[in-house]
């Protein structure tokens, strides 16, 4: 703000700009003081370190989701240097599996123990549950893990009532938690909501190391006798980020998730299940395979173990089966390879996360050998949610056809959620500013200033007015072309970066004008925004809101007054300019300089439309182009996000693609799934697939878990409430609200008596 003035005459009467802007400040000086002094006092009636203790007593200390468009998060930047270290040195070159072979003790891997167990062998039947890509929103992630806690799960379903008892065992697909592998990540966004939802037994320390696993309970003498939950997983991409670092020590070498008994000692594991049936959990690392040595114990596995009429589980990481199709590729090859030549038929189903939905294809009747009967996904584990309908045409796999059974969320309800990039993108990822202000400000950065801007209004009409508005900003935008450096330069940049953006699903044409266009939408809003700054600033200086006399206006302003109403007949400010050797009038002038940024504006702006650029010394040019930065990032922030999401919005509902970037930008953490399966003592296998559709976000401390007696040594498993928190509004708890979205049989596979078994 400036004194009103005409030319270099002053004025006594402050300018309405500084007006509102010292309000502003003062408010806000205000406000940090109260909230400081007593409302400190009011709300933290305790020490900081007692009032954190009674905080984490109160309500549990989850995780955001991670914001996966911030320009200023380190653990995104930390990610991508992960990543391109990881395809640097990992992928072709070393390789952690190879060191797990090495190191193995005994050499038929098939027999081996740390790759082979059985030990649920022997039951009847038998409960155990899947889920895929945990570790992103607490939320989300101990919604999931408090169902998966629970002694017995009560659903209802059309005019039944189904029970579901807890899963003895629990099987994990990768991706433990986003966005990169590291002590933090693991421990705050995967173990955290675990141990929250199912507790580790009171002898269990977090910096323990297991050398020799598995290292049982008390009273327990070897694996088959221990009757609580076990886990086991697969890594995904996201753990092989720091080449599996973290994932061999938080899994390999831990021996409790929560309450749930770890007893894996690799990444990958073959598991022997009653009545014929197994699991297989393939690690696939990087390259999206299996290594020769994973095939060897596999294939191995299917020669002298796996019977005839066993049936198999497969699980990886990624599926396949619609990557390849979305992408038009083959990829997974020793997989199918696996699949074809050594399962021959016996994989009845093949699971995997990586995709954050459900989606279940089921194999339609065919006179061609069929490899796998029904293929699963389901990454509704914790993390942010993925589409579905841009998989909506997927229909053949391994030269079979296949049906669409299931799908959550549904296609319909996809589609709309995506509308979300155009209304929700700047609320949810507030931190793009940081790098969509700065873009806008390097193409426009050498248009600076426009000092005829004005002659946009001598128009008569505003037909005139708006179209002489939009000659302006295309000459802008032909200026940058023919005349600039800075700005050019930043122009070709963003095109590039777009071109490359757009992902390679389409031809080359395509992407080259889909990236122009958004890059076009780009730089035209921009040039819109300088021009509609420009022609703002120079209205204000028109009509006296602005003065271009002087830097200090406001501070000749403030003697004057101050010499009139604060009269000073002992010379005492004489003497305190004095005795600090000139800071004390210094400090206030500069200060005052520094908060009236629209004076800094106009008067640097005037001097340059009036002698050139070349007439101010380098810190005033670089004064003033810091103070056009501040107002113009304002300005600029919530085009830019509108701008980009209404560009993925267009993409992924019509083009179908970026179906990763249109919805990490969301970061829903609703939408949550896991799979529950039963095998039944006739051998048949019933799946069912229990979803959350709203996530709570407040929680409570359960007052059953806080009131069951709790003895010294007991396991959490054995007790009636094992999870910690409840939903502080009951109706919404994900055990009150939890729903079937899908469920299917799949039959054990027919013996002829006349024939027996093959298997050793």
């Amino acid at each position: 703000g400036e004194l009103a003035s005409n030319g270099s005459e002053h004025s006594n009467i402050i300018s309405p700009v500084y007006s509102l802007w010292a309000t502003f400040i003062g408010l806000y000086m205000a406000n940090y003081v109260v909230e400081r002094s007593t409302g400190w006092a009011l709300t933290h009636p305790l020490t900081i370190s007692e009032y954190e203790t009674l905080k984490k007593l109160l309500k549990p200390d989850f995780e955001d989701m991670v914001p996966w468009y911030s320009g200023t998060s380190t653990d995104l930047f930390k990610t991508v240097f992960d990543l391109m270290i990881s395809v640097t040195l990992f992928v072709g070159r070393f390789d952690m599996r190879m060191m797990q072979a090495a190191m193995n003790k005994t050499p038929d891997e098939s027999k081996s123990s740390d790759l082979l167990y059985d030990h649920l062998d022997g039951k009847d039947e038998l409960w155990f549950d899947f889920i895929a890509d945990t570790g992103d929103g607490g939320n989300s992630t101990y919604a999931i893990a408090r169902l998966l806690a629970q002694p017995s799960l009560v659903v209802k379903s059309d005019d039944s009532r189904l029970i579901f008892p807890r899963g003895e065992l629990l099987l994990i697909g990768g991706d433990l938690a986003y966005p990169n592998p590291c002590s933090f990540t693991y421990e705050r966004r995967f173990f955290c909501p675990f141990e929250y939802a199912l507790q580790p037994p009171a002898w269990y320390t977090p910096d323990h190391i297991a050398l020799e696993k598995p290292e049982l309970p008390l009273g327990v003498s070897e694996l088959r006798q221990y009757s609580g939950p076990q886990c086991f997983m697969i890594p995904g991409n996201h753990d092989w980020f720091d080449g599996l670092n973290t994932f061999m020590r938080y899994v390999c070498h831990k021996s409790w998730l929560g309450g749930w008994f770890l007893p894996q000692k690799r990444s990958y594991f073959a598991l022997k299940l009653p009545n014929g049936w197994w699991v297989f959990g393939l690690d696939q690392a990087l390259h999206g395979d299996i290594d020769v040595y994973q095939f060897k114990f596999f294939a191995e596995l299917c020669q002298q173990k796996v019977g005839e009429h066993d049936s198999v589980i497969l699980i990886t990481h990624e599926p396949n089966w619609l990557l390849d199709w979305y992408w038009g590729d083959k990829t997974g090859k020793n997989v199918t390879y696996l699949i074809r030549e050594y399962l021959k038929g016996r994989c009845k189903l093949r699971m995997a996360g990586d995709l954050h939905h459900y989606m279940r294809h089921s194999c339609t009747e065919s006179k061609e050998p069929v490899h796998v009967q029904h293929l699963l996904v389901n990454g509704c584990g914790g993390a942010f949610l993925h589409p579905t309908h841009v998989f909506e045409n997927f229909k053949e796999c391994y030269g079979n056809k296949y049906e669409t059974k299931a799908v959550y969320p549904s296609y319909e309800d996809s589609s709309k959620i995506a509308l979300g990039n155009i209304l929700k993108f700047r609320r949810k990822n507030w931190q793009f500013d940081v790098i969509g202000g700065f873009v806008y400000f390097v193409l426009v950065f050498s248009m600076f200033p426009q000092c005829d801007s004005f002659r946009i209004l001598h128009e008569d009409s505003w037909d005139g007015r708006v179209n002489s508005f939009f000659n302006a900003t295309w000459n802008a935008i032909f200026e940058i072309l023919e005349h600039s450096y800075v700005s050019l330069a930043g122009v070709l940049t963003l095109l590039t970066v777009s071109f490359f953006f757009v992902p390679t699903k389409l031809s080359r044409r395509r992407r080259a004008l889909l990236g122009f266009l958004h890059a076009a939408a780009h730089i035209t809003s921009a040039v819109l925004l300088m021009l509609l700054m420009e022609l703002g600033i120079e209205i204000c200086i028109r009509n006296h809101l602005l003065a271009t006399s002087g830097y200090h206006t406001l501070y000749e302003w403030y003697r004057q007054a101050e010499s009139e109403h604060f009269p000073d007949p002992t010379g005492l400010r004489a003497r305190l300019e004095q005795w600090t050797f000139g800071l004390y009038p210094a400090c206030i002038k500069y200060l005052m300089s520094a908060f009236d940024i629209p004076e800094v504006m106009a008067v640097t702006r005037s001097t340059i439309c009036r002698k050139g650029i070349e007439s101010l010394p380098r810190g005033g040019a670089i004064i003033y182009y810091v103070s056009v930065f501040l107002y113009f990032w304002v300005l600029s922030t919530p085009v830019v996000s509108m701008v980009f999401g209404s560009y993925l919005y267009v993409c992924i509902n019509w083009f179908h693609i970026h179906f990763d970037e249109a919805f990490s930008s969301l970061r829903i953490a609703n939408y949550k799934a896991f799979t529950r399966f039963h095998i039944k003592k006739s051998g048949d296998l019933e799946v069912f697939t229990l979803a959350v559709d709203k996530v709570p976000k407040e929680w409570m401390l359960d007052p059953d878990w806080d009131m069951e007696p709790k003895e010294p040594l007991q396991m959490s498993h054995t007790r009636r409430f094992p999870s910690k928190w409840r939903a502080a509004s009951g109706w919404s708890d994900p055990t009150s609200v939890v729903r079937v979205v899908d469920q299917f049989v799949i039959p054990r596979t027919a013996v002829d008596p006349l024939l027996p078994d093959s298997a050793p």
